[in-house]
């Protein structure tokens, strides 16, 4: 299905059969559950697979399709607002015995908010229940500021989301964020696919993710897949999802949220594993049993994906346009999963994401030297690119030692004007 802003998408090129759903703007089409339906209806259609956006965590379209006859591909509306809402999540994988951070249910009044930061201590985070993507989050260090922050965390949920509920959660000052791949069939039986490191963010979006984390050991990669895998079987989760955790200074794990859906890099687990979890997910949504075993599941290699996009690198902000000119990187040990071409035009409607850049190494100084290689091969033109931003990162000693947290962009960026310059294809930054 295609927006008329993306009629001249390369997934409309390439599909069998594709339908238009309505204008540019979201809730016109993407977000048109009806128009959705309608366009399976005429493709005959008997199963819809949501990707990773839009409608993925929507119970509601879930629902809507099974009344229609067709299979939802990810997991029972129930189960989506259980754990696909960060309030109820958080209460049901803590009775499941999934370490959670001190934090409150959702919030209904302002003096409700002023006494549980107290108790909980400051800094805290205010989040929205639903959605994703850092929005509707604010980080508030004083009380003086937590009625403006509240207020504004309120609106970007409701904007992004439809839902202005937020909840308050303790605030790590240096952590890592460490997420656990699962599979769940629905009937009590899950698996973990081991972990991902996504600490690489700005304003709480990741940027650059691998596998295996250079943080834990194996020992805590056991506790956390165990866990993850046992607390989605409880419940019982169908398809795949994800947990996402944050890791302490002293090693301590916690449960942030999770993603009823498949993520954006989902590759990088695909890679390092040996599987196929899209394929999976299909195979689950249509009865048959998780077709790993638990017992296979290892890190054959190391990875790491960059997620490439249109945004300006000096202002961060998207940059729409035609691509006049394109090449992506190629060559042992290189996946490229992308949405566009020479010709193609980066909506100004949509997430500003043209491509994930995966390299495979026997380790994660090989899987980064790879990486590095790849971007120089890269070429976009015509549309302002963060490759750049990619290159210095990969030439950063403390990332190369794995010495990082989720402020170690933010420290990174803070300090880029003192610095040399570094190589990308366009120029340097």
């Amino acid at each position: 299905v295609y927006s008329t802003a993306d009629a001249e998408g390369v997934h409309v090129r390439f599909a069998d059969e594709s339908v238009c759903i309505g204008p540019p703007p979201p809730r016109q089409s993407y977000l048109n559950a009806p128009a959705v339906l309608s366009a399976a209806r005429i493709a005959g259609c008997d199963a819809i697979h949501p990707g990773y956006g839009f409608m993925s965590e929507n119970p509601e379209f879930a629902e809507a399709c099974e009344a229609c006859g067709i299979t939802f591909i990810g997991p029972t509306a129930e189960t989506m607002r259980l754990l696909g809402d960060k309030v109820r999540g958080r209460a049901a994988l803590s009775e499941r015995g999934v370490p959670i951070l001190p934090g409150t249910g959702a919030l209904t009044e302002e003096a409700e908010a002023v006494a549980a930061a107290a108790r909980i201590g400051y800094p805290v985070l205010v989040k929205a229940s639903a959605g994703g993507g850092g929005r509707g989050m604010r980080v508030v260090e004083s009380a003086d500021r937590l009625q403006e922050l509240l207020g504004s965390a309120r609106a970007e949920a409701k904007a992004g989301f439809g839902n202005d509920t937020v909840f308050l959660e303790k605030y790590l000052a240096r952590p890592r964020h460490i997420e656990v791949q699962v599979l769940g069939d629905g009937r009590g039986n899950a698996i973990h696919l081991l972990e991902r490191e996504c600490s690489l963010q700005r304003r709480h979006q990741k940027i650059l993710e691998e596998s295996p984390s250079p943080a834990i050991d194996a020992e805590t990669r056991q506790r956390m897949g165990e866990t993850a895998a046992r607390a989605v079987a409880a419940v019982n989760y169908r398809g795949a999802g994800t947990l996402e955790f944050l890791l302490d200074e002293d090693g301590g794990f916690y449960f942030l949220e999770m993603n009823t859906r498949l993520q954006v890099e989902h590759p990088v687990t695909e890679i390092v594993t040996g599987t196929d979890l899209v394929t999976a997910q299909i195979r689950i949504a249509a009865g048959e049993p998780i077709p790993y075993k638990q017992e296979d599941i290892e890190h054959k290699f190391a990875a790491v994906e960059c997620r490439i996009c249109a945004e300006d690198p000096a202002t961060y902000t998207p940059s729409a346009g035609r691509i006049t000119g394109y090449h992506e990187p190629g060559g042992p040990g290189v996946r490229v999963d992308s949405g566009f071409m020479a010709g193609s035009v980066v909506p100004p409607y949509y997430d500003s994401l043209i491509a994930k850049v995966i390299t495979r190494g026997q380790d994660r100084q090989h899987a980064i030297q790879r990486m590095r290689r790849a971007l120089l091969e890269y070429l976009v033109e015509g549309v302002k690119t963060n490759l750049a931003l990619h290159l210095r990162i990969l030439r950063d000693p403390d990332f190369q030692a794995g010495r990082f947290d989720t402020k170690f962009l933010g420290r990174l960026l803070a300090a880029r004007e003192g610095g040399a310059g570094v190589e990308a294809p366009g120029g340097t930054l």
